[in-house]
């Protein structure tokens, strides 16, 4: 089975660019040492002066780093919250209407999540921290879900690694040899549900669980910080999503008047 490479290689080009910072601070204080050098050989306090230039550059150009590094994740942050904003209306909306759907707790809709205050959307999030599916065989479709979006997981593992998040990158890694395991067991087994196969064996239903119930928490994270930063993009978001949610209930009643 293929899994992805490990993160230190990844971040490889990040760290040729911390690579070329030290460079420069190396040479900054060869410099001042060299001085020092200088001072000590002739005793002229003049060099002792320039030795303490390079000291205060080197100190001022760390702190101009320090706030443009800053600034710079701030801005990344802000680019990835659109990003998101595409995708959860778009490639992700069914994944994650599937997965609320499924839980039995915390019972958790749309219109709430609309209609919640701020102060209610994170009591929503810390009880979200403890996840009950209605079902087993309610869990399988959003395991399906989790395939049908694995480009998309792709997609933000580059994002990461071109951002430099390395939480989210990590979150994706754990995420995609997830979909690796379901597809190999699929790929053997088309006929059978996972979700049977893994609650025969804890660890992977230890896995289920981490990866759904974290797709749960990381919606609740996301809305949370557009309530906080964004409230029309909030309000547009959980708009769609809770009109997608209410036609899929309709369709779904009237699956279940065909059957009856």
């Amino acid at each position: 089975m293929y899994y992805p490479a490990p993160s230190h290689l990844l971040f490889s080009i990040v760290s040729m660019k911390k690579i070329k910072n030290v460079e420069f601070y190396i040479a900054i204080i060869a410099t001042s040492l060299f001085f020092l050098l200088i001072e000590h050989l002739t005793h002229f306090e003049f060099f002792m002066h320039l030795a303490a230039i390079p000291l205060e550059i080197l100190a001022g150009v760390f702190i101009v780093e320090k706030f443009l590094e800053k600034r710079e994740k701030q801005e990344r942050r802000r680019q990835l919250m659109f990003i998101k904003s595409y995708l959860f209306r778009s490639e992700m909306l069914n994944l994650f209407l599937a997965n609320f759907d499924a839980l039995k707790f915390p019972a958790i809709t749309m219109s709430k999540i609309k209609n919640a205050t701020l102060e209610e959307l994170k009591q929503m999030r810390k009880d979200a921290n403890t996840i009950e599916f209605k079902s087993l065989e309610a869990i399988e479709p959003v395991i399906m879900e989790y395939l049908k979006a694995e480009q998309v997981w792709h997609n933000f593992k580059e994002r990461a690694i071109t951002y430099n998040f390395e939480e989210i990158f990590q979150d994706m890694i754990y995420i995609l040899h997830f979909i690796y395991d379901v597809k190999l067991f699929k790929n053997n087994n088309p006929d059978k549900l996972f979700i049977c196969e893994a609650e025969k064996r804890p660890l992977m239903m230890e896995k289920v669980k981490k990866t759904l119930g974290g797709g749960i928490q990381k919606f609740l994270d996301y809305v949370i910080e557009l309530k906080e930063k964004q409230p029309d993009m909030f309000h547009d978001l959980i708009s769609d999503y809770e009109l997608s949610s209410q036609i899929r209930g309709i369709h779904g009643m009237r699956a279940e008047k065909v059957n009856a």
